[in-house]
């Protein structure tokens, strides 16, 4: 754990204590707080950028404004229709992304990360988020929690989620620099999703009207219960698991 200014010392003292990571050691990888944020970076030589949470600006701020609004097909995915707005689970946010899509588009959402790192990012980006006047209200509809999500569906108390989404881990062949960026930094940390079989099995005991898995557009379905139908883009593609119809009555 690393200050980037001495004004974030007792920030960065905070966070390692929290995450148990040492102030001062030799590693690969670093979690570093500054002006900007909290950010991942990888130490050495031929290292790869900062990552960091930030739906202010960017490509997610850009998607914000110009990404298509309900006709983009994850709003399909799961299920925005006029006057539909399902409450949803994103059982593996990762960098909050698309919950961020979907938050946007009015969908209340409840994140879940297992990996420590990851979720502090996140965690980070939404606080920062919650401050400006125009994302503010969106961040607000997303609920984070840190832990393994087989276990926090199983153990799912009150009103069950209408979708849950997934993304899990998988072997991306993406050629862009920012997705090779993120595996190279995120697969140390969090590894392949080798338990995506029992996390579907989980979200389909849970989910009260669909789960929706997104995957790369080649790749197998998670093993298991076939997808009742697919939606399927350019590089990636979703598989959808309907257990009943969503409608306006109950949605916002």
């Amino acid at each position: 754990m690393e200050s980037l200014d001495p004004a974030f010392d007792l920030a960065a003292s905070k966070w390692a204590e929290r995450l148990g990571l040492p102030l001062e050691a030799e590693a690969e990888f670093a979690l570093q707080i500054g002006r900007e944020g909290l950010q991942l970076v990888e130490l050495g030589q031929n290292a790869a950028g900062p990552i960091r949470v930030d739906f202010l600006t960017g490509a997610v701020a850009h998607r914000r404004l110009y990404g298509g609004g309900n006709g983009q097909m994850i709003a399909k995915a799961v299920g925005i229709q006029p006057r539909v707005r399902p409450v949803a689970v994103d059982a593996t946010a990762g960098l909050g992304r698309d919950a961020f899509v979907l938050a946007r588009l009015g969908c209340e959402l409840t994140l879940i990360e297992r990996q420590p790192l990851i979720s502090a990012l996140l965690e980070d980006g939404l606080q920062r988020a919650l401050a400006d006047s125009e994302v503010g209200p969106i961040v607000a509809r997303m609920r984070l929690i840190v832990g393994d999500a087989i276990d926090i569906l199983s153990a799912w108390n009150g009103e069950p989620p209408q979708v849950i989404y997934l993304d899990p881990m998988f072997p991306h062949r993406d050629k862009t620099s920012l997705v090779k960026k993120e595996m190279r930094l995120f697969r140390p940390l969090a590894g392949d999703d080798d338990d995506a079989p029992a996390l579907l099995e989980a979200a389909l005991a849970l989910a009260s009207h669909r789960v929706v898995v997104k995957r790369p557009r080649k790749a197998p379905a998670i093993a298991g219960k076939p997808p009742g139908y697919v939606l399927e883009g350019k590089s990636s593609r979703f598989d959808i698991y309907p257990k009943k119809s969503l409608k306006a009555k109950g949605c916002g």
